[in-house]
């Protein structure tokens, strides 16, 4: 999947309708420099337009760590206000373009989940992680803000006084606080558990209309962000698109027949 010639940073594996993503740097920790990021970018890409897939894992290689973070030694060159800018918006597209795939893509954490991973993890539509996972944003202990979105994601996701004290103590915290805290979703004892588990969790989604799972995705998405009147008229909107879908009308036949649905997307 390298877009630059030489060893892939990020692997693409197709099982059935469900894919995995691996951030293949395990040297380096998983470290996200620019070539990771544009390869994860097209990844989320590759996800989205294969009509055959129906959701993803999302992991990093080895068992020390999903991703440690962004990586240091590219970061240490950005000196001017305009190049960290610049740095904040590329690994924040990378990120969007994960975050708005319209499949689910379930981020497996296990070891660390640092600065740049955590915020991975975060455009992640869910979280799994494994017992030895240690998430955290420790970006003001270099002096720093997390810039590719985690002070935005995390507030939305486990409320604003919780994140408020990760992102300013950068201190981690285990699996069990996370699932505490509503950070990760499910907690395993190993890594190939948290990835059976999450490709169970994928499979049975499969089995779902795509194009509600897609429209699903969609009415959380753009409803986040707005007071709650407005998001209710965008979940009617898109209910009523699928009402006049032949999914829908699948769907609703097979439950009062009392048989599979056979869905096709449309």
């Amino acid at each position: 999947m390298s877009a630059q010639g030489g060893e892939p940073r990020v692997l693409f594996e197709v099982d059935g309708p469900v894919a995995t993503i691996t951030v293949a740097r395990e040297k380096a920790l998983n470290a996200l420099d620019a070539a990771t990021l544009e390869e994860l970018a097209a990844a989320a890409a590759r996800l989205a337009a294969d009509p055959a897939l129906r959701g993803a894992i999302l992991t990093g290689a080895g068992e020390k760590a999903f991703v440690a973070g962004a990586d240091l030694r590219e970061l240490q060159a950005v000196r001017a206000p305009e190049q960290g800018r610049a740095t904040a918006r590329r690994g924040q597209a990378a990120l969007a373009a994960l975050e708005g795939c319209p499949k689910p893509i379930v981020a497996c954490v296990h070891g660390f989940a640092l600065g740049g991973g955590l915020e991975l993890a975060l455009a992640c539509h869910f979280r799994y992680a494994t017992t030895k996972a240690r998430l955290g944003l420790p970006e003001v202990k270099l002096g720093l803000l997390p810039g590719y979105g985690g002070t935005q994601r995390l507030p939305r996701l486990i409320g604003r006084g919780p994140a408020i004290e990760l992102i300013l103590s950068g201190e981690p915290v285990d699996a069990a606080e996370a699932l505490r805290l509503g950070l990760v979703n499910r907690v395993f004892e190993d890594k190939a558990a948290m990835l059976a588990g999450a490709r169970e969790t994928l499979l049975a989604i499969a089995q779902r209309g795509p194009r509600a799972v897609a429209l699903a995705l969609e009415a959380v998405a753009r409803g986040a962000d707005r007071p709650l009147p407005d998001a209710l008229a965008v979940e009617a909107d898109l209910f009523g698109v699928l009402c006049a879908s032949a999914d829908a009308a699948e769907g609703v036949a097979a439950f009062l027949e009392k048989r599979p649905a056979s869905f096709q997307g449309n």
